[in-house]
């Protein structure tokens, strides 16, 4: 009730300024990437409230009214003409120069930010602004593609986009048969890691004693999930996922649960791609089902390994012998799977590979190359077990040979878990995953002494 009184006080306020402004010359603006530009400069150079808030809201309107190429072009723009005010920075560097002191030091600080943000921060101001943000920021992230020309403005969004996203902003509500339609349409078209058919899916996977649903939403967002995990209830931990999508499952009775199992996590705004809502969100999770149904002791993922076939198909480096890469030609027939006897050779290898790739294999950047493991271990989880032929899906095979992943999260350990991926990049892993590698460093041993 409080978000839609606001959001309603805001478009009063707004609808006013439009008034105001269509007084004035507001309505010979031009639609294009100049004129989009110069109504920027105008909404920066301050005016009343509400004639800023309707100016802010007419910015957005016309900026959804442009092509790809307006819209690269006012990109361009706010690089090249909103940036810092050269003059004034130069007054602060020589006043800080001259004699440094914590007044001059702030003043540094704001005559160094450009002027893009402060206008970031006024479109913020329009109803539904920060919608359009996020997704201005998803056609931003399009037209980079590996660019620098525009990672100054990107910089400038994703620095106030962190700050507002946060997780303290950040509301955990569970998702069930009787939440409003159009959200739950959403959770069905955003669903990244198990497609959802139809609604009777839908329905299989958030209406059954035995299976939740939890989303986090924005207060300035309030029906778009950014965010939402799907959990199943079972007695041990699972290693497969098609049991637990399965048309004809047995639900399992409340009171024989022990373990929660979160099973797809999906992230539903490309224009937040990259900006952190916080570590401990599954936490928050945890505690919600804990509250619930305390006799809960175990909870685990059971997730994708999505970028593992690329890796190995990339990877000049990769530790393997001239036997095992002969072993790894047998992917190449799709249905490799349904033969036991090429299953059991590629498992072999495989297996020990999958281990390498979680606990020795980084990016240039020193990073873990799996995006799924630097969310879950950044949140405080231990890389649990490797399960072979866990996802035989289309999907499943082609990019992970089938194999699947549990990272458990024990409510003791999850912060330990977090410092440690955070500030010295430890992979907190389980002994039956360590004795994979192990048995790789045998058969590498093998290979030296032959």
């Amino acid at each position: 009730m409080a978000n839609a009184f606001f959001s309603d006080l805001l478009a009063t306020i707004s609808e006013r300024g439009r008034t105001l402004l269509r007084r004035g010359d507001s309505a010979d603006t031009k639609r294009d990437a100049d004129g989009l530009l110069e109504l920027c400069d105008a909404l920066l150079s301050g005016r009343g409230e509400a004639s800023g808030t309707a100016m802010a809201r007419e910015v957005l309107d016309i900026y959804r009214e442009l092509d790809a190429a307006g819209r690269r072009a006012f990109f361009e723009g706010l690089v090249r003409d909103f940036g810092p005010d050269r003059e004034r920075l130069a007054q602060a560097i020589e006043q800080w120069r001259a004699e440094p002191s914590d007044e001059d030091a702030s003043s540094l600080h704001f005559a160094s930010e450009p002027r893009r943000q402060e206008l970031i921060r006024r479109l913020n101001r329009a109803p539904g602004g920060t919608g359009d943000l996020v997704n201005m920021r998803a056609d931003l992230l399009g037209m980079m593609n590996g660019h620098t020309d525009l990672a100054a403005l990107d910089r400038d969004v994703s620095h106030l986009l962190s700050s507002w996203f946060n997780r303290g902003f950040l509301v955990l509500r569970r998702i069930d048969w009787s939440t409003p339609a159009n959200i739950l349409e959403k959770i069905i078209r955003y669903e990244a890691v198990h497609e959802i058919s139809d609604w009777d899916d839908l329905r299989r996977r958030i209406d059954p004693v035995d299976r939740r649903c939890y989303a986090f939403f924005h207060p300035a967002m309030v029906d778009e999930p950014l965010i939402f995990v799907e959990v199943a209830l079972t007695e041990t931990i699972p290693g497969a996922i098609a049991p637990l999508l399965a048309v004809d499952r047995q639900h399992l009775p409340i009171e024989r649960a022990r373990t929660a199992v979160f099973y797809s996590i999906s992230n539903t705004q490309r224009g937040l791609g990259g900006i952190s809502f916080g570590s401990f969100l599954i936490k928050q999770v945890v505690e919600e089902l804990r509250r619930e149904l305390p006799k809960l002791d175990t909870f685990v993922t059971l997730s994708p390994v999505p970028g593992f076939m690329a890796w190995v198909k990339q990877d000049k480096d990769l530790p393997l012998s001239d036997e095992d890469r002969e072993v790894l030609k047998r992917l190449d027939d799709p249905k490799w799977f349904e033969s036991p006897e090429t299953a059991t050779l590629l498992r072999g290898v495989l297996e020990p590979l999958a281990a390498h790739y979680f606990l020795r294999a980084r990016t240039s950047k020193g990073r873990l190359i799996d995006s799924v493991a630097r969310f879950h271990l950044g949140n405080g989880a231990r890389l649990e077990r490797i399960n072979w032929l866990g996802d035989l899906s289309p999907k499943g095979v082609r990019e992970s040979a089938g194999i699947m992943v549990n990272y458990l999260y024990r409510l003791d350990d999850i912060e330990k878990n977090h410092e440690a991926y955070a500030n010295d990049g430890e992979v907190v892993a389980s002994s039956a995953v360590k004795k994979l590698l192990k048995g790789e460093g045998r058969r590498l041993l093998d290979m030296r002494l032959s």
